[in-house]
Parts: structure tokens; C-alpha cells; sequence
């Protein structure tokens, strides 16, 4: 080994010296299609985020829906504020006694379900007349109170009525597959209660306790913290007062700062810092009284300076977030699904660096199209070292493989030349491969070739949309078992290989 090293080197140097371009630039990657496998179920997939509960009762927020179901099959949803006065859940007579009213909350959930998608249901926020402090609106643009209530029996009560509406409308059997969160990012601005965690753990139990009262069957969490913090408190107090914990919640981007993530301020890679995140809270959870929770990050997303989540970057940053997370959660609920979106207000314009995987008016972005590739990765996953391959087995034994080249937004790349080898199927083995990349799946180009419009037409979106579809995929044959690729910045590349392979994309 140390000869063949030796000899590339010589290589490289001779080639820099004529040329400045280094030989032995080729990234050779080894995938051997008979080695042992470990099971890979498509967590970054079986949850997205969403704004807050009354943008469900939109058409255009369904169209979305139904799009990135179609594409991911994914199976929960999450947004806030199900208990905003918008929704009209609580109210007070004459008299100050309570007033619920559901109706709002059943079309709400009517219309998830409709679709084959069940809720998390994020409890918050107060309802006004429920608010120890009315006036404690958050900057948000919907303007939600994030007060503690004025009495916690009458939290108590509004808890135990909606829990048992829900059940009342839908069945233990339905709602016993719903978890239920308590409240949004309780440690900073969305909770004013004194002391912060004190005054959260205080509602959480109380919370935990009017559900379990309606059934025990109903399955709540928390503590949905952002970036990564309080798991461990949590778990002691919920273990010291006997408070019912069925999962554990929390949030983590990958543009949060190490101080925030780890309290540290180690120059961590933003590519890297929220499964470190995620693996911190894992061990807390291991060493907890409660070491087998499942855990839920209900919130993530791709760093997003330089609006780069519009761009091809998200599949290489949520390809990477895959193989670093594989094994350490649960579910993962990428913030969000759709940019009907109104955290600042309605949004202006499609592709001004939104979190969604759908722009304003329905425009599929390439964060859309990287997902659907994902999709197609098997339910097997082949263990291998290189850091931008995820290798798996599908059930019809077929390998499907994701690579690619992540370039981070804040910094400039170039094409890359990957060659796979594959060992353990027929060496002239049919292959198939899709991508997203600069060409492919690239609806931001597409929109500037129109002119970028503020309001695209229908017609303008689905021709965005049609012309930047993945369609077919490219056919080859592996030539002596291998596969030589060349990848741009940021591409993204779905390839199947074996003899099962399908006649269309899927």
C-alpha cells in the first residue's frame, strides 16, 4: 500500500508541476452487495414540520400536502399553535366559566387525515382568555401568547376536553397512534413562565396527567426544546415526580452555534452538528431511569445562509444528515414541508430562501425532488466508510445507492469524479440513475428564466414544474463492476443496480 501511495503522489506532483490539475483525482468507493446489512427505516421521512395548525385549512397548504405525501409517503405532521385563539378552542361565558369550542381543531385534523397523514400535536399556545398575562404576544407574525395559564385547573380542564373530544370523534385505535408534545421550545422566547424550566416541567406534568386521564393509551412527550437543551432535567424531574414520558422531543439546526448545541465554543462543522446534537441527546437518554425512549427531533433543517435552501445543497446536507444520524433517532421532522409559511407574515415572493420543500404557488423546489430521490433508498443498509455514500438493499434485492458531492453555501467547490465498484453482482449489471444538480430538478433556474415573477401564474408553475421533473432515469450497465460518475456541486445521485430494476423512476 504504501508503493501504490507513493506512486500516486509522484503522479499528483509531476501533474501539478506541468499543469496545476492533480492525477489520481478519481474518489474510488467499494460496495460489496453480499456484506451484512443493518436495517434502515427512512426516519428523516416519517415526519415534516409546518407553520401552525390554521394553514392546514388551506387549499394551497393541502396541494402541498399531497405533493410531498406523494413523494415521501411520509406519515406525521407537526405545526404550532393548535390552541390560537384563530381556532376559537377556548372562550369564556358570561361568567368566566369555559366555553370549548372543536370545530376548527375537527377540520383541521379531518383534513391530515383525509390524506393519510396523522398529527403531532404540538400543544400550544395559550388561549388569551386562559393567559395568566394577555398581553404576552410573541413577535411572530400571528402574534401567539406564550404565557403560562392563570389557572392550572383550567389548563387541566381545556387538556381533558380536547383529549377526549379527539377521541370521542376519531377512536382510542386512531388517536392512540398520535403523539402528543407539549408545548414549543419552552427554554427560550415561545414560554414566559418563571423560572423558565421550573415553570415548563410544572406544566408539562400537568399536561401529561389530564391526558393520561382521558386514556393511558395517548402517547406524550417533550420537552421540544431548541438546540438540544434540557433532556436531561427533564428526564430527572419527570422520573423524581412520576410523570408519564412516552417519547423525547427536541430541536436542532445545523446553523445553531456549538455554544448553544454543546456549550462549547469548539469549531464544530455546521454539516456535522446536528447528529452531534442528536447523539448528546441519545446519551442523556441512555443514562436517564428511562434509557429506551424513542427519540423524536421535531425539528431540523440545513444551514440556510445565502438563501441555500432553495438550492441542490439541501439533498447533500440531508444526505449527510442521514448517514451521520442512521441509528440515533427515531424520527426526524425536517422544518418544513411547504412554504405556506407565515412566521414574518404572508410570504412576498416564491425562492427567498424559505424553509419549504414547495415555493409559494406550488413550485417544486430541488429540496423536493432531492427528498423524492431519498425515498427510493432500501429499508438495508450496506455499512460503508466513505462520507458521501449511503448504500442499501431494497426489498426486491436491488441496491440503490446514494452519492454526492456537498459543497457548503459559504464556500466555493468544484466537479467530482467518483467511481464505484461493485463487488457481488454481475459486473455488466443493469444500472439506473437520477439526480438533482445544477441541470436537474433545478426549479430556482427555471423561475430566473422566466424572469422571476412576484406572482408566478398557474401556468407558469406547472411548467416549472414539468420541465424540472426527475422523469426517466439514465440506463447503463456497470462495465467490469464499475461505474464511473462525474458529480457537480452539490448533485445528488439515486443509482439502482441489479436485475429487478423497474421500467419507470420508481
Amino acid at each position: 500500500m504504501r508503493l501504490k501511495y507513493s506512486y500516486c503522489f509522484s503522479l499528483v506532483l509531476a501533474a501539478l508541476l506541468a499543469s496545476g490539475r492533480p492525477a489520481c483525482a478519481q474518489e474510488k468507493i467499494e460496495i460489496n452487495a453480499q456484506a451484512q446489512t443493518t436495517p434502515f427505516p427512512h426516519f428523516w421521512e416519517e415526519m415534516f414540520g409546518s407553520g401552525r395548525a390554521n394553514l392546514s385549512l388551506r387549499e394551497s397548504y393541502r396541494n402541498d400536502l399531497r405533493a410531498v405525501k406523494q413523494a415521501t409517503d411520509f406519515h406525521y405532521v407537526r405545526f404550532h399553535a393548535i390552541l390560537h385563539d384563530e381556532n376559537g378552542v377556548y372562550d369564556e361565558d358570561e361568567h368566566g366559566n369555559p366555553v370549548y369550542n372543536f370545530s376548527y381543531v375537527d377540520q383541521i385534523y379531518d383534513g391530515l387525515l383525509k390524506n393519510a397523514v396523522r398529527p403531532v400535536v404540538e400543544i400550544s399556545f395559550m388561549p388569551k382568555k386562559l393567559a395568566f398575562n394577555p398581553d404576552a404576544l410573541h413577535p411572530f407574525w400571528y402574534k401567539q401568547n406564550v404565557s403560562p395559564p392563570k389557572s392550572m385547573e383550567r389548563w387541566d380542564d381545556l387538556i381533558t376536553h380536547f383529549a377526549q373530544h379527539l377521541v370521542d370523534r376519531y377512536g382510542i385505535e386512531e388517536v392512540s397512534q398520535w403523539y402528543f408534545e407539549v408545548w414549543n421550545e419552552p427554554n427560550i422566547d415561545f414560554w414566559n413562565g418563571i423560572p423558565r424550566d421550573k415553570s415548563y416541567f410544572a406544566l408539562y406534568a400537568h399536561t401529561a396527567r389530564a391526558l393520561k386521564s382521558v386514556s393511558p393509551r395517548l402517547r406524550v412527550g417533550g420537552p421540544a426544546t431548541a438546540a438540544a437543551s434540557w433532556v436531561d432535567d427533564f428526564l430527572k424531574y419527570a422520573a423524581d415526580n412520576h410523570v408519564p414520558v412516552d417519547f423525547v422531543s427536541s430541536h436542532g439546526y445545523a446553523d445553531d452555534t456549538p455554544e448553544n448545541l454543546f456549550g462549547t465554543n469548539e469549531d464544530i462543522p455546521m454539516d456535522d452538528r446536528v447528529c452531534r446534537a442528536i447523539g448528546k441527546v441519545r446519551k442523556q437518554i441512555q443514562a436517564s431511569a428511562t434509557p429506551n425512549l424513542p427519540l423524536f427531533w421535531t425539528e431540523w433543517n440545513v444551514q440556510g445562509m445565502n438563501e441555500s435552501r432553495d438550492t441542490s445543497f439541501v439533498g447533500t446536507g440531508l444526505a449527510n444528515t442521514i448517514r451521520e444520524c442512521d441509528g440515533l433517532v427515531n424520527m426526524m421532522s425536517f422544518w418544513t414541508f411547504s412554504d405556506v409559511f407565515e412566521e414574518g407574515g404572508p410570504i412576498a415572493k416564491p425562492f427567498d430562501g424559505e424553509f419549504g420543500l414547495r415555493a409559494k404557488g406550488g413550485i417544486n423546489k430541488p429540496s423536493y425532488y432531492d427528498f423524492a430521490l431519498l425515498h427510493l433508498l432500501g429499508d438495508q443498509r450496506i455499512a460503508n466508510p466513505a462520507t458521501n455514500v449511503i448504500a442499501t438493499k431494497r426489498p426486491d434485492g436491488t441496491l440503490a445507492v446514494a452519492v454526492w458531492n456537498l459543497v457548503d453555501p459559504d464556500k466555493t467547490g468544484s466537479e467530482k469524479d467518483v467511481q464505484l465498484v461493485f463487488h457481488g453482482v454481475p459486473a455488466n449489471a443493469a444500472v439506473s440513475i437520477n439526480r438533482v444538480d445544477n441541470t436537474h430538478g433545478n426549479t430556482l433556474a427555471a423561475y430566473k428564466a422566466i424572469g422571476s415573477p412576484l406572482d408566478p401564474t398557474e401556468a407558469q408553475v406547472e411548467q416549472m414544474n414539468k420541465t424540472t421533473a426527475l422523469g426517466a432515469p439514465e440506463r447503463l450497465t456497470l462495465s467490469d463492476g464499475k461505474l464511473n460518475l462525474k458529480l457537480d456541486t452539490n448533485a445528488l445521485l439515486l443509482i439502482k443496480v441489479g436485475s429487478h430494476l423497474e421500467d419507470s423512476n420508481q
